[in-house]
């Protein structure tokens, strides 16, 4: 049973000392039933966000998302253009974590419906790319994860060997995937800090003089050393404005050319497809798997046979770039914290095939395979999932603060 808005209020009192709280109210725009939120507003004037995980794993996220606040020093937040909540205090609720935290405004845009052209696309790519270019520091310094070109090289090996030992896996996917993973090139990019699949819904942005900026980031849960392709995952559901998105970004980082950056950002939204294969195995539901095996099928058909990109995509000199500025595997940070055996709960349905491109987006013709829609679920018990795994396998949950 869900938790009251007056029983949420109790746990801010008993997070802040020498505050009250003089209204309450609930808070369920993209929370999706994975927290108990609500917004308090106390007696000095301030709106606060408290939320209260409903089930382990969604304790263990909001406790990962608390220590990635507390890793953003001021320093840290001084460079950062934009705002991300302060963890104000904690209390407990029936054992589970109450968070609270600041509370940031703004309107948001779900990735699928960002439209062509500068404005959104733009304001959410020069974003993500300003995380990016933050020093490995920020990581390392408050003890987050970070990986090395070769290890996500690695852990993506295993997630397709898990996904294929199912037997549910199509050999057009497996051979698509396995070409991918074979190729050297594109595993030689700069490792950056990045927020481990980012969201575009969890950009707050107003609009100044018509032009939309981004002024907040809510979910940093995900941060770590790692692909910034990962990043960029979303845009392979986001036709329309993929090419503005990744134009933006190219023009935003201090970085030198990525070439394969697209590719890979493909590569990890459909990959998205074996964590729902392997997450369902792994639990035993047959909804589940079911679901997965339909949005295999359909992928299968949308892209057999077809390459991530091309040969001619990375030309002798592009190549000699990147081998000069990515440090040998060998060499490079060692992670112990990577948790290779867990699903992000992510995962997409195919769409029609995209338009080919023309113009200036014809650099981007490599990835022509179809758009695959990157929707909110939510992850539920076991019970819960026969009824409604073939809804939540489009759906993932937003943060609601």
């Amino acid at each position: 049973m869900a938790r009251s808005p007056f029983t949420l209020a109790a746990s801010v009192s008993s997070a802040l000392a020498q505050v009250s709280v003089v209204r309450v109210a609930a808070l369920t725009e993209g929370a999706a039933g994975r927290y108990d939120s609500a917004v308090a507003t106390l007696d000095d004037g301030r709106s606060v966000v408290v939320r209260v995980p409903t089930d382990a794993e969604a304790d263990m996220e909001l406790r990962a998302e608390m220590h990635a606040l507390r890793a953003l020093t001021p320093g840290v937040r001084g460079v950062l253009p934009f705002e991300a909540p302060e963890v104000l205090g904690e209390s407990s609720v029936g054992g589970a974590l109450a968070l609270v935290q600041t509370m940031l405004t703004g309107y948001r845009v779900d990735g699928a419906h960002i439209p062509a052209g500068p404005g959104v696309a733009t304001a959410i790519a020069t974003a993500i790319a300003d995380i990016h270019d933050l020093p490995h520091t920020v990581v390392r310094d408050g003890g987050l994860p970070l990986r090395s070109s070769g290890q996500l090289r690695d852990e993506a090996e295993r997630l397709l060997d898990r996904a294929e030992a199912t037997g549910h896996l199509p050999f057009g996917l497996l051979r698509r995937w396995s070409q991918a993973l074979a190729t050297e090139p594109l595993w030689r990019f700069e490792t950056t800090v990045t927020l481990g699949g980012a969201d575009p819904a969890s950009f707050v942005l107003t609009d100044t003089d018509g032009v939309p900026a981004v002024t907040g980031l809510l979910a940093w849960g995900g941060l770590s050393v790692g692909d910034p392709a990962i990043d960029l995952r979303w845009t392979a559901a986001a036709p329309a404005c993929r090419d503005d998105v990744l134009a933006a970004y190219a023009a935003r980082t201090g970085r030198g050319l990525d070439p394969l950056l697209s590719a890979r950002a493909r590569l990890y939204a459909e990959l998205e497809f074996a964590k729902w294969l392997v997450h369902g195995h792994g639990a035993g539901s047959e909804s589940v798997v079911a679901d997965a095996v339909g949005l295999l099928t359909s992928l299968d058909e949308s892209v057999r046979d077809e390459p991530l990109f091309t040969r001619t995509d990375v030309d002798v000199d592009d190549a000699l770039a990147l081998l000069g500025r990515v440090p040998d595997s060998a060499a490079e940070l060692v992670d112990t914290s990577m948790q290779t055996d867990a699903y992000d709960p992510a995962t997409m349905s195919a769409a029609l095939p995209s338009e080919p491109p023309t113009g200036d987006r014809a650099s981007h013709a490599h990835i022509s395979t179809a758009p695959i829609e990157l929707s909110d679920w939510s992850p539920q018990s076991a019970e819960a999932e026969s009824d409604q795994a073939a809804q939540n396998a489009l759906r993932r949950w937003t943060e609601s603060a």
